[in-house]
């Protein structure tokens, strides 16, 4: 019995690394790589190398002056029983909580107000004034503003028959003083956004639930509030990683005082590497606020998507 021949195929062809660099080194590809080249470098070097150096400075004893000792997860293990971390976590989130909460609901009025009555240019660059001014120039000139001899706050407290405050000075007041002052600065900002956002909701609905006997309070609630989703939840969220990283103001105002009333978690990695030279726990301490904000960017990016489903 004749039997066939055996028939081998043939092997696949292998993929030359000529082809590789002809497919992501040409035509419009290679433009692609020219235009970002120079922001690559950039984060490469400004970001990529210091984030992954500042990961392995967390892992030693290190005050700048001597060799750094490798002392493992020494130093996050000391965070876990340092108070001075939990209330850096508690003062921090009691601003978070002022700032936001404060904020977030006068920054739907003022863009509910501008939708409703103006929309006029010179209003809204008014509003955004304090949000062009850098924060030392807002510590300071809320410093004088809030002094408890010569300050124009605390003037008119006295003409009024009452005694002069100290709201920087006393543990109770600062937190809620550092929120107002950032709450003045960002106000114009946030509701210039939401008035943003407004203006991108299709008008015919509202005539629509006009015409359904729907009044104002209604249309808002049921209309304005879910159709802004996704913009109060940008605004929430990157409201929250800015309070998280606020520095200048409490540098300038209260250094962490009184009694570590205002000792945010900035001011603590400061006082940690500049003051006390712990610069392997001060990286470890901003390792932990890194990977705060990337669970909050994370819930916000879910929050986003959500709405956006709906």
């Amino acid at each position: 019995m004749q039997t066939l021949p055996e028939v081998i195929s043939p092997a696949p062809p292998r993929r030359s690394h000529s082809k590789w660099i002809k497919r992501w080194f040409r035509g419009e590809t290679l433009a692609a790589w020219i235009f970002i080249f120079p922001s690559l470098v950039g984060f490469i070097t400004f970001y990529a190398i210091p984030t992954v150096r500042g990961l392995m400075v967390s892992f030693t004893n290190w005050d700048m002056l001597t060799p750094a000792k490798y002392v493992g997860l020494g130093n996050y293990v000391r965070m876990l029983h340092d108070p001075d971390f939990w209330n850096a976590i508690k003062v921090t989130s009691l601003f978070v909580f002022w700032n936001i909460s404060i904020q977030t609901v006068l920054a739907l009025l003022l863009g509910v107000i501008m939708s409703r009555l103006t929309k006029s240019t010179v209003v809204r660059s008014i509003l955004l004034l304090p949000w062009l001014l850098s924060n030392v120039v807002v510590a300071l000139l809320w410093s004088w503003l809030l002094d408890p001899t010569l300050g124009i706050v605390n003037v008119f407290i006295k003409l009024l028959g009452m005694e002069s405050v100290a709201f920087l000075g006393l543990p109770q007041t600062a937190i809620p003083t550092l929120a107002i002052i950032t709450i003045w600065r960002w106000l114009g900002y946030t509701g210039l956004l939401i008035f943003a956002g407004m203006q991108t909701i299709d008008l015919t609905i509202y005539e629509a639930a006009a015409v359904d006997g729907a009044g104002e309070w209604n249309m808002f609630w049921r209309i304005t509030l879910p159709l802004m989703r996704p913009i109060l939840s940008f605004v929430i969220i990157t409201s929250i990683i800015g309070s998280f990283q606020i520095f200048d103001i409490v540098a300038i105002t209260t250094k962490g005082g009184p009694i570590n009333a205002t000792k945010v978690f900035n001011w603590l990695i400061f006082e940690q590497a500049f003051e006390r030279f712990n610069m392997g726990y001060a990286t470890a301490l901003s390792v932990v606020l890194f990977l705060i904000l990337v669970v909050v960017s994370s819930v916000q990016m879910r929050l986003f998507r959500t709405s956006m489903a709906d």
